[in-house]
């Protein structure tokens, strides 16, 4: 399977779930999980386990970026220090 959908959207979001790039790119969950192993595997990306609350129930899923990757600062004012 080509894992390129998957980092694109990576790239272009910085951090998001197995969940949320199952649905951006119209790839099945369980391919989405696979190919994020397999990425993991090789050190493209890092992932850790989550569980969030929707209403009280629990959502299991994988959180996802880019190994290194350090999206462009926003455009706009930044705040002094």
């Amino acid at each position: 399977m080509n894992t390129s959908p998957i980092l694109q959207q990576l790239k272009k979001h910085g951090q998001l779930l197995d969940s949320e790039i199952a649905a951006a790119t119209g790839i099945p969950l369980s391919k989405v999980r696979l190919s994020l192993s397999d990425l993991s595997a090789r050190g493209e990306i890092s992932r850790c386990s989550v569980t969030r609350f929707d209403n009280g129930k629990a959502i299991e899923g994988m959180l996802c970026r880019i190994s290194g990757y350090v999206p462009a600062a926003s455009p706009g004012r930044k705040p002094s220090r």
